[in-house]
Parts: structure tokens; sequence; C-alpha cells
């Protein structure tokens, strides 16, 4: 136990100490929620009327899919999925983390190499650090140094990036990466967590919104962001899915989701798909923030370009980021500091994330007091 003292106390030092915390009075700014729809009284009314109407275990779902957790209502999600994602097939997995978890851990077979973008998320790298196969990152976005990997890579290649960065808000080059996995005969893995819902018709995400989605090997989309619910799928070819379905231990191991995460979000997307203005309102939000901080001297240089609603303020330090969040909490705004070691030393940071709900005038006032802050 010693260890385990020794190491938080080495974090509360560094100032880098997690801690589980309540802010319900503040602005969001922060959560995941860009097209509101996780607090859209409308959308929770349809899910109740929906829920209400379906027979069986309505509770929880009794088992894994393997066992007694399948249904109809699922297997019919699933085709759902697949026709909305373009793919010939998808699996639901209970998150994000565990459909990352699965794919890496089970698809990549020994002497295969695994080739990931060093700012994926920390699912992927636990994913590929599971895998027997041989696993290397490449400079964030950088074809040259990715290309180079790939020479020297042996077995089947495999890819991984992600369409939207979390933690910087800013886009992959999916048309180039994608141009150099087929001319070397690598799988593109492209993880759509940030883009889903936001993107793409009834909000099939970027690589569907680009119309790559048929050259792919894999895609993982995730509904606990843009689409405010739970539950992650991967889509990909009828092998991959069964492939999946036999070998991925997150899968076969995890009791299944209950009904209603399943009716939330069939749901959901529906909702979307009958409401797909709240794309361009969240554009609309994202140009008003980009507008007020490019003609804000002291911010433009401090606030990297993103056209995504994830938007990234640099302040190396974890005190100086901190006590800047703090800052901004005091005012009434949730901004929280992003700190080392999940990023970097020294690129610690304002994640501001932007959505249909925060007002004009509480974005105007938002930039305001950062200028009055830093």
């Amino acid at each position: 136990m010693k260890k385990l003292a020794d190491k938080l106390a080495h974090r509360r030092e560094e100032g880098s100490l997690r801690k589980l915390i309540l802010r319900p009075d503040l602005v969001d700014f922060f959560s995941n929620d860009y097209l509101g729809l996780a607090r859209n009284r409308e959308l929770y009314s349809l899910i109740e009327s929906e829920l209400s109407t379906q027979p069986g275990n309505i509770n929880g779902a009794t088992g894994s899919r393997l066992l007694s957790g399948n249904s109809a209502y699922v297997e019919d999600l699933e085709l759902f999925f697949a026709k909305l994602f373009r793919s010939p097939k998808a699996l639901l997995f209970n998150s994000g983390y565990s459909a990352n978890l699965s794919i890496l851990s089970a698809i990549p077979q020994k002497e295969d190499t695994i080739i990931y973008d060093e700012l994926i998320h920390a699912s992927l790298k636990d994913g590929a650090r599971l895998s027997f196969a041989q696993r290397f990152s490449f400079k964030h976005n950088d074809l040259k140094d990715l290309e180079a990997k790939i020479q020297r890579a042996k077995g089947e290649v495999y890819v991984v990036v992600e369409s939207v960065y979390s933690m910087d808000g800013d886009f992959a080059p999916l048309m180039e990466i994608l141009e150099l996995t087929i001319r070397y005969n690598a799988h593109l893995i492209v993880d759509e967590a940030h883009s889903t819902g936001v993107w793409g018709e009834k909000g099939n995400g970027m690589c569907c919104h680009l119309g790559i989605e048929e050259k792919i090997f894999a895609r993982i989309y995730t509904f606990g962001k843009g689409m405010g619910a739970h539950g992650a799928c991967i889509a990909g070819s009828e092998l991959l899915i069964d492939f999946l379905i036999n070998f991925a231990r997150p899968f076969i191991y995890t009791t299944s989701l209950p009904l209603h995460c399943l009716v939330t979000l069939k749901v959901a997307f529906e909702y979307l798909e009958r409401e797909i203005s709240l794309q361009s309102k969240i554009r609309s939000k994202i140009h008003l923030f980009r507008t007020l901080v490019e003609g804000t001297e002291s911010l433009s240089g401090m606030i990297q370009k993103s056209s995504s609603p994830i938007q990234v303020l640099r302040i190396s330090g974890n005190e100086t980021a901190k006590s800047t969040a703090l800052t901004l909490q005091s005012k009434g705004f949730d901004v929280r500091a992003i700190l080392s070691p999940t990023v970097k030393e020294g690129e610690e940071r304002l994640r501001i994330c932007l959505h249909i709900f925060n007002s004009d005038e509480e974005i105007e006032r938002l930039v305001k007091t950062l200028v009055e802050s830093l």
C-alpha cells in the first residue's frame, strides 16, 4: 500500500491530483454535449414514450450478448446503425472505451503492426498495449512520419487515428492518410467519437461526410459526446464484426446495454435526423467564438485554430492552468484545466467546449472574461 500512497503523494505534489467535483450552477463550457441532446426535454419525452411500448426486460439486460443479453431490439438497432453509417455490419458496445479496447486488442495479430497518432485516446493506446502486435506512434498529423513508420512495419499494418481530436479540437487529414494506407495496403481505423452527430448526413460522422467510409477498415462511433447518450458501435465488414463477436473480450464478457440505453440511441438519432439544423446551430456558435477570439489581440495567438466545438487555450504549467480555470469558475463559467500527465508537460490547457445551448451573450462574456484573466 505504501507504493500506492507514494504515487498519490507524487501526483498531489505536482499539482495533478484528480478529484470528483460538482459545479451545477456554472455555465457549461466544458462538457461534450455539443448538440444539447443530453439535456433536451423533448427528446427525453420521446424516449420515455418509446420505452413504454417495449415488452420484456425493461430495466436490465440480464447478461452478455452471447448469453441472455441479446434481443430483437438490439439486433434491429445494429441494422439501423449499419444503414446509418453505410457499412455492411455494425456491433454495439457499452462505451467508446470498450469498443476501442476491443478492436485493437483483438484484431491485430502477432507479427502485425499498429501505428497510431501520438494524440489518440487513452483507450486506443490501452487496446494496443493488450495486443500481441508491435506498436509505434507517429507525430500528430505528420504524414511524412506516418509514411516512414508504415515503410518499416511488418505484417498486416493498422493505422489508427481520430477524425476530431478530443484534446486539441483539430482534424486528422483523413483523405491524405487514407491515400497512404491504400498505397501501402494498410488498414485504417478511425475513431469518430467527437464527430458523431456533429458531422455527416444524419450525424454519421466525418468519414461519411467526406464520402470515404467504404475504403476504411473500421470506424468507431461513440454516443456519449454529440449524441448525449451512452454506448458505442464499430462499423465495418461482416468478417470484422464476426471476429469481434468471437474474440473481443470486452464484448464477450460484459453485460449488454439495458433496453433504456438502446431506446435512447434509436430515438436520439431519429430526433437528430428531424432536427439536423442542430449541426448548423453549433457551427454558428463556433463561428461567433472564433470571430471574437481572432478580434482580440491577447487571445488570437493563444487559442489554437479549430473549427470544431473543442477550443483549446494553451497555458503552460499545472498550477497556472488550474488558477486560470478557477478564476473563470468564480465568474460563473464551467471551464476546466487539462493538466499533465493527461497531456504532455508544458502543453497544459483550458479545454473550452461550445454547445448550442450557450447563448451568444454567454460566449461574448466568456471571451471578455478570458481577456481580463490572462
